[in-house]
């Protein structure tokens, strides 16, 4: 006779859940809490060049210099434009970590259906933007006929992908306010396995060129969204309890919720817009000085790009456990989460600022064949280090305030920033050229974290004491 089967406790994993929550909520944090969930997100931001390498590596090797150029400018296309919607991760990060804190599960899945909803709108639109965005970016980029011809070409094959993009933005922003690093790695990893495979089939082997290339990206794209949802729809499963239906329809019609989630976006995106056109800024004085500068700044902004992938995964999981303080309501918890965080990416920064004091001008060597760039390189180095060591107050001020979806200061900040840094350095060009840039660079970011640190103590007052860690609902 057979042996019945065991039921299975429904209830165990929700315990569980509930139980870790209240751990989470009352236990001290500790840092190697803060390393845990960082050092995932360390090697997923490390991951992202190697999708441009590998376009590079393909297309070197079997297209066309037109070809190689045209990889170029659709990828800074690409790019620029994605990047002005990166509020769909930021926003999805600050306002899910807020309700993990408040106990309010059925906010945790209409936040990520209202993030969804809208990346399929933007998407859908890009695609049906694609030819003005077409002639607009290569009208600014001045590249040759052949080369503008392959752009094209690429962009109306890669944009297919746009919905999937950004999707997958605001599934990452899910997974990072969940705490769900480690998941995050998993589908940064598959999305850049999946398109170098994609790459290397399409371009080399069946000899599509420029179109393989953005055909292997877009395919990339979506089956990457496809196990990003299933894992994140995987563990908002596991913690459905709340009696709601999965889809709170109810709360997506909420139009004041909404307006909210739009108005704290548009802010993120104008900050956004801004230090594009910064970075920009900086890198059109910088060609004025000659080629030379031109490749050397270019050199610098890519090792301070590269210490950012370390003080962004601080930043990320700050935003995290800010967000789920102010949920809360639990000042001591907002605290202990600044304090201890900070420490560890202020400590990081001061290691990878020596580490580009001292190696810089290796890494120029290796990226440049040319002695008067490694010169140049030699005579600005400590103002990149010195960028280094101080932009971790802004990074991480970003990071405390999009946790807590305080977004209009971020907006300030940068409007302030901006506004000042674009005389300050045409003053200090005509003082001191090329040093004069990079100071005025390095004030550029100090302004950015001043303005913030002055809203930091209303920001800390509005969140209030809680009597206790978790809310009465996420108890019952």
């Amino acid at each position: 006779m057979p042996r019945p089967r065991k039921r299975r406790n429904v209830a165990w994993p929700l315990n569980r859940a509930m139980n870790n929550a209240a751990l989470t909520a009352d236990a001290p944090l500790r840092r190697t809490d803060i390393l845990r969930r960082a050092w995932p997100v360390m090697l997923a931001n490390a991951a992202v060049p190697l999708l441009g390498l590998s376009d590079t590596a393909v297309i070197g090797n079997t297209g066309s210099l037109a070809a190689l150029g045209a990889i170029a400018f659709g990828a800074i296309i690409f790019s620029f434009v994605y990047w002005g919607f990166g509020f769909l991760r930021m926003g999805t990060t600050g306002f899910t970590a807020q309700a993990v804190g408040a106990g309010d599960e059925a906010e945790v899945r209409t936040v990520l259906w209202r993030a969804l909803l809208l990346a399929a709108g933007l998407g859908l639109l890009l695609i049906a933007l694609q030819t003005p965005i077409s002639t607009v970016s290569l009208s600014l980029m001045n590249g040759s006929e052949s080369v503008d011809a392959l752009t094209r070409d690429y962009i109306a094959m890669r944009i297919w992908g746009a919905p999937a993009a950004l999707a997958l933005f605001a599934l990452m922003g899910c997974l990072i306010g969940l705490g769900h690093s480690k998941t995050l790695l998993l589908v940064q990893v598959f999305l850049n396995g999946l398109n170098i495979t994609l790459d290397i089939w399409f371009a080399g082997v069946l000899g599509m060129g420029v179109e393989g290339i953005a055909l292997g990206t877009a395919v990339a794209e979506w089956s990457s969204v496809g196990l990003a949802l299933f894992l994140v729809l995987r563990i908002l499963r596991q913690r459905h309890h709340d009696g709601e239906t999965f889809v709170p329809l109810s709360r997506l019609r909420d139009w004041t919720r909404l307006r909210h989630t739009l108005s704290v976006n548009s802010h993120i995106m104008i900050r956004t817009l801004l230090l594009v056109f910064s970075f920009a800024w900086f890198v059109r004085q910088s060609a004025q000085f000659g080629d030379d500068v031109l490749a050397a700044n270019h050199i610098l902004l890519q090792l301070i790009s590269f210490s950012a992938f370390f003080l962004d995964a601080y930043a990320y999981v700050t935003e995290a456990l800010v967000g789920e303080a102010a949920g809360a309501k639990n000042r001591r918890r907002f605290d202990e989460a600044v304090r201890k965080s900070s420490e560890l990416a202020i400590v990081t920064a001061g290691v990878l600022a020596v580490i580009i004091l001292l190696g810089g001008e290796f890494a120029a060597q290796w990226l440049s064949t040319h002695e008067q760039v490694w010169h140049q390189v030699s005579q600005v180095l400590p103002w990149a280090a010195l960028y280094v060591l101080l932009a971790v107050v802004a990074f991480q001020l970003d990071g405390i305030f999009i946790g807590t979806t305080r977004t209009r200061e971020m907006r300030n900040a940068a409007v302030v920033g901006t506004v000042l840094f674009l005389p300050l350095s045409l003053i200090m060009i005509k003082v001191a050229a090329n040093h004069g840039l990079w100071l005025s660079f390095v004030v550029y970011v100090c302004l950015r974290a001043i303005c913030l640190l002055v809203y930091m103590p209303a920001l800390r007052r509005s969140v209030h004491v809680a009597t206790h860690s978790v809310s009465g609902d996420a108890r019952r």
